[in-house]
């Protein structure tokens, strides 16, 4: 399976994130909640890094050969965009893929208090917008 396949799967199913591992079969992120795909195949190192590399440019690629680890932004036309971390691990090439929204919510979509509208409209000053991985900071 080529990753743009796995991650239209990833997108039907409503998945946050994805993660793929050496010797698991893929597993994404619905509701907070990480859930293996065990319909799918274990993944194995040709897979990873196969999935990796058709994501990467040249210079991409060789930076994660000296690094052994790079973030990338990925699109995919008709199906979204991606952040893309990709690390070695124990001599193994894994990836996690973030699915970044087409939309931007607004405010009131998202139930947040009235008042953060007029912080947003102020011309000076700085919000500092902080938290833990998957904890809402870029929504």
């Amino acid at each position: 399976m080529n990753i743009n396949d796995l991650l239209k799967i990833a997108i039907e199913r409503k998945a946050s994130d994805i993660h793929l591992k050496v010797g698991s079969s893929p597993v994404i992120r619905i509701d907070g909640d990480l859930q293996p795909m065990a319909e799918m195949k274990r993944l194995m190192q040709e897979d990873t890094i196969q999935m990796a590399f058709s994501m990467m440019n040249a210079r991409q690629k060789q930076r994660f050969k000296e690094e052994y680890e790079i973030d990338i932004a990925y699109s995919v036309p008709g199906l979204g965009r991606f952040r893309v971390n990709v690390f070695q691990q124990r001599g193994a090439v894994g990836l996690v893929l973030r699915v970044i929204p087409a939309r931007i919510l607004t405010i009131r979509e998202l139930m947040l208090p009235p008042v953060l509208e007029k912080i947003c409209e102020e011309r000076r000053g700085m919000v500092l917008c902080t938290g833990t991985t998957g904890s809402g900071k870029s929504t």
